[in-house]
């Protein structure tokens, strides 16, 4: 059974981790006894953060050795939302690259870009990271920075909003 605290229920964290089109980050154990972070695309399902990277990567040996690892996925911009936690991740193939195609179609939106027909190509081997959270806490700023862009015309931070990044709103406001 999965640990969670903070601002949201279940429902809410499930629904923010389901909609919200932000990376995944994840620190881990570097093998020098250091640690290790970087930025992922992810997909919640069933209760798992699932990510997918070339079988070559660091990120695949280092889980390897260790599979401990904290995460969390988070807005950018106001209002600051998010789930932060930690868990075990473990590694399988993804010879079809099924979970990848996915999450160009999540990220993306379409496979026909450049980075897409890359991440794509035929010679790269793709594994699954599935992490198992173990404990999760979410936190919502929503409440307390209502107006933090007042500084702003309403038409200047629409315009910003549509072109910087995607609006994500609270699950729970």
């Amino acid at each position: 059974m999965v640990d969670v605290g903070g601002e949201w229920n279940q429902a809410q964290l499930e629904r923010f981790l389901a909609e919200a089109v932000v990376p995944v980050r994840i620190g881990c154990h570097h093998p020098d006894g250091g640690l290790w972070m970087l930025s992922l695309w992810y997909q919640f399902r069933d209760g798992t953060i699932r990510c997918a990277t070339s079988e070559s990567a660091a990120i695949t040996s280092f889980l390897r050795k260790n599979p401990a690892v904290s995460f969390e996925i988070s807005t950018n911009h106001p209002p600051y939302m998010g789930v932060r936690g930690n868990g075990e991740a473990t590694l399988n193939p993804d010879a079809d690259k099924t979970l990848l195609k996915a999450l160009i179609e999540r990220y993306l939106a379409g496979k026909d870009t450049p980075l897409a027909r890359r991440l794509l190509s035929p010679e790269r081997e793709e594994v699954v990271i599935t992490i198992q959270p173990e404990r999760l806490y979410t936190w919502d700023f929503t409440p307390r920075m209502q107006g933090s862009q007042s500084n702003q015309s309403p038409e200047t931070a629409a315009e910003g909003a549509q072109t910087s990044h995607q609006q994500i709103q609270s699950p729970k406001f």
